[in-house]
């Protein structure tokens, strides 16, 4: 079981990382901050690099808490916040799979990070290094993640009207 975890945590974190960082710093193909930011604009969040900043870093800490297992819940409720938002402002409209840009791929991260964050970081952590497992109590897990969900209404609530092309 806590390979698993481990290998779920992992590979979800790293990946999610690396999706933050296509945002941020143009790696992996990706269009960087001012790209991302003019993308954003175009969804209504403005100042488009603001927001893509805040989605890049939200990203990336999140994708890196939830791989090293630390924190316990932190990073889970930092990626379902942002997915929730991908998936209301980008992807929504084109249904459900990935080829007609669903909610497939944030549906799959948010409902991984809940799930991780639920069953905790299991032994090969650094929460269980550091002896911060016992923390992390259900009431807790399930209170950041409320968290989570309340940023992502608070960041639709502060979307204007999208900029049509």
């Amino acid at each position: 079981m806590h390979e698993g975890l481990f290998l779920a945590r992992l590979i979800f974190g790293l990946l999610m990382a690396g999706h933050g960082s296509q945002k941020l710093f143009g790696w992996f193909g990706g269009y960087g901050l001012n790209g991302t930011g003019a993308f954003f604009e175009t969804l209504g969040f403005r100042p488009g690099r603001f927001y893509a900043a805040g989605a890049a870093i939200g990203e990336i800490l999140g994708g890196l808490l939830l791989a090293l297992g630390f924190l316990g819940p932190i990073g889970p409720a930092i990626i379902l916040s942002v997915m929730i938002v991908a998936a209301v402002t980008v992807h929504w409209k084109n249904g459900v799979f990935v080829t007609s840009n669903g909610i497939e791929v944030p549906l799959l991260y948010a409902t991984a990070s809940v799930a991780l964050a639920l069953t905790g970081p299991g032994r090969f952590s650094v929460d269980a290094l550091l002896g911060l497992t016992p923390v992390w109590t259900p009431a807790i897990v399930v209170g950041a993640l409320v968290v989570g969900v309340a940023a992502a209404a608070v960041n639709l609530a502060l979307r204007r009207t999208p900029v049509t092309a």
